[in-house]
């Protein structure tokens, strides 16, 4: 199964101005490499039968007789190929000559895009032999033998995708076809262009086709003239580019003198996901009603083998690089507005946290902390309350108490064990039973505890759960589930660690630091169960629900995309490679599917928080979900996976 993924292929030939034979050798060279790769589609540069940088050669009856003569050599060439083609091409018509598209199939020409948008400034003056697709419409022309659809509004269905075409100039316009096409239908976008150099421009270009592509919820596929063309005036350095929705996937080297074949996967299924979601584009659809579009179906593939060749993040939450750092930046910025302002609107002088010496009540108080800072409220104004219960490891008390020194907040320190070990007998309940009463017990008292302070102090309590533990109910309800205002309830766990660690390079004094160091090394645990013999930590999350970098990614595209159990497996093998066996994954995401589905009723009703980020499991926001749907179908899927 290809699970939704196209394979495309930008090919940047080595052309010579004027020698159709030869360029036409150039064309079904790279076909045949990208037909041996599995690519199902192929871009070619604008005008590369001819090359683009003929100028008034484009008058003489004997190139474009040639250019003729060497299409009809290509589709005979593609007759027995399965591969999609897309080749730049001048076509004479009714006195006018177009600069176009033909896209091609076992040799076939399948239609006729001319050029909409003819550049005639500065270095450009392509009017002087071209005419735009805006003077002839949708007609029928006599080409190569074949009678052959052209124009500008041909969308293009393959058994796997839709796509449209346009040619260099046309994405520079503000209306480009792509957008009109992208309503119409079209998932993926094929550019073939002639874009020269020019200081900058190469990241101007990226930036607007990133935007279109994002704008238009596709793929977009670009390829760019190269060596070969004439440099009396202008430079091309071979430019090509696939994106997904704003995304870039792949780009080639430029300035390269030989040819170049650059080849992706365009996840048409995240496409269309994206598009049923984003009701602002279903909405635009009805503006183009008026636009006829011809559906036009290519032949159907012979099936071959399949390998994802893109590459997939294990860590779909947490960029790399400089865009972590500004990400974490960012966050803590939404975190802290979205504080003050209920702090202002509540007129709370007081914030009540618990810290734990963990990551998640680390990363909250550092927010509230900030947001004090901000408001130009005392410190002081924070009630940091640790509350050492069974589980406590003298580590994370140490750290707790640190933290809360060091950031000059409000401390106190209330033991839940007499309370927990009275409310046991109360009920009956064996405190030797470390059961799921012994655990929830804790967590319940601790909650009440942080209430009752903020009550007396008539401030109110930060909530410090995360997005993780919400997707997987690994909260206790009504306990550390419950707050007044949870900060942290759409990050999820990879994030937190980051976060944290940001914070302790960047906004935290010296002195926090070493401890906040620590604190992202210390073992994720609820400390519920008591500590082994040496005081170290039994009770392990990881251990008991999975690891998170693997439910983060399995919610991620849950969420995000509404992927299948399935696909999100498929997916998963390719990002963590070696790290986790098949069974391994499958386990787990088992385990993940059956967790989100029967933990809903806490999430049904969650605390106010901000959304931070793409994903959020708010009743009031991105998930609304039946708290009683059943798993079924999801489950039996995960049964059938591969392992």
């Amino acid at each position: 199964m290809n699970y939704g993924f196209v394979r495309v292929a930008a090919a940047i030939p080595c052309v010579k101005v004027g020698d159709c034979k030869n360029n036409a050798q150039q064309i079904e060279s790279l076909i045949v490499q990208a037909e041996g790769k599995g690519a199902e589609i192929i871009c070619f540069p604008e005008l590369c039968v001819t090359a683009y940088t003929c100028g008034d050669l484009f008058s003489q009856q004997l190139l474009l007789d040639d250019a003729e003569m060497s299409l009809i050599s290509i589709l005979d060439f593609t007759r027995s190929l399965d591969i999609i083609s897309i080749i730049g091409v001048p076509v004479a018509y009714h006195g006018t000559l177009l600069n176009c598209a033909a896209v091609i199939q076992k040799g076939k020409i399948l239609g006729l895009i001319p050029k909409t948008y003819l550049p005639n400034y500065k270095e450009f003056y392509e009017q002087r032999w071209f005419t735009s697709s805006d003077v002839h419409g949708d007609c029928t022309v006599l080409i190569c033998g074949q009678q052959v659809p052209l124009s500008r509004n041909l969308v293009f269905n393959t058994p796997s995708c839709s796509f449209g075409v346009e040619i260099c100039e046309d994405v520079w316009a503000p209306i480009p076809p792509s957008s009109i096409l992208t309503l119409k239908g079209a998932e993926i976008i094929f550019n073939l262009s002639a874009d020269n150099e020019g200081v900058g421009k190469h990241d101007y270009l990226k930036s607007l086709l990133a935007q279109q592509s994002a704008r238009c919820l596709a793929g977009y596929v670009f390829a760019g003239a190269g060596f070969g063309e004439s440099t009396q005036d202008l430079v091309f350095a071979g430019k090509a580019l696939v994106y997904e929705n704003g995304l870039l996937l792949e780009e080639n080297e430029r300035f390269s003198f030989k040819e170049q074949l650059v080849i992706s996967e365009i996840d048409v299924e995240r496409l269309r996901a994206e598009r049923r979601m984003n009701t602002t584009f279903s909405t635009s659809i009805e503006k183009v009603k008026g636009i006829s579009m011809q559906q036009i179906d290519t032949e159907l593939f012979a099936p071959k083998s399949f390998d994802l060749t893109r590459k997939i993040s294990p860590t779909p939450f947490v960029p790399s690089g400089r865009a972590l750092g500004e990400r974490c930046e960012e966050i803590f910025a939404i975190q802290i507005e979205g504080l003050a302002k209920r702090i202002v609107h509540t007129q709370a002088q007081n914030v009540v946290v618990g810290v734990s010496g963990g990551l998640d009540s680390t990363l909250a108080l550092l927010v509230c902390a900030k947001t004090f800072d901000k408001l130009g409220l005392p410190r002081k104004g924070i009630v940091g309350v640790t509350m050492p219960g069974f589980g406590t490891t003298g580590r994370t008390y140490a750290n707790a108490m640190r933290l809360m020194e060091s950031l000059g907040i409000t401390i106190r320190e209330i033991s839940i064990k007499k309370s927990c070990l009275q409310h046991f007998a109360d009920i009956g309940a064996d405190p030797e039973k470390h059961d799921v009463t012994y655990e929830n017990g804790q967590a319940r008292e601790r909650t009440q505890i942080l209430m009752d302070v903020a009550n007396q102090m008539n401030g109110l309590v930060v909530g410090t759960g995360d997005l993780s533990e919400l997707a997987l109910g690994w909260a206790t309800y009504n306990g550390d589930h419950m707050s007044m205002y949870g900060v942290n309830a759409s990050i999820p766990k990879t994030l937190v660690k980051h976060l944290v660690k940001w914070a302790a390079e960047n906004i935290i004094d010296e002195t926090s630091q070493d401890t906040l160091m620590d604190i992202v090394d210390t073992p994720i645990s609820p400390e519920l169960i008591p500590a082994d013999e040496t005081g170290e930590i039994t009770q392990k999350t990881e251990d008991l629900v999975g690891p998170y970098e693997l439910h983060d990614f399995f919610l991620y595209y849950t969420l995000r995309f509404g992927f299948r159990p399935s696909k999100i497996y498929y997916l998963a093998e390719h990002a963590f490679g070696e790290k986790y066996t098949i069974d391994v994954i499958k386990k787990w995401i088992t385990i993940f599917f059956r967790r989100f589905f029967s933990q809903q009723f806490k999430r049904s009703c969650l605390p106010d928080g901000p959304k931070v980020g793409s994903c959020s499991l708010s009743p009031r926001g991105d998930w609304r979900m039946p708290s009683d749907a059943s798993a079924t179908a999801w489950i039996e899927e995960c049964n059938k996976l591969m392992a």
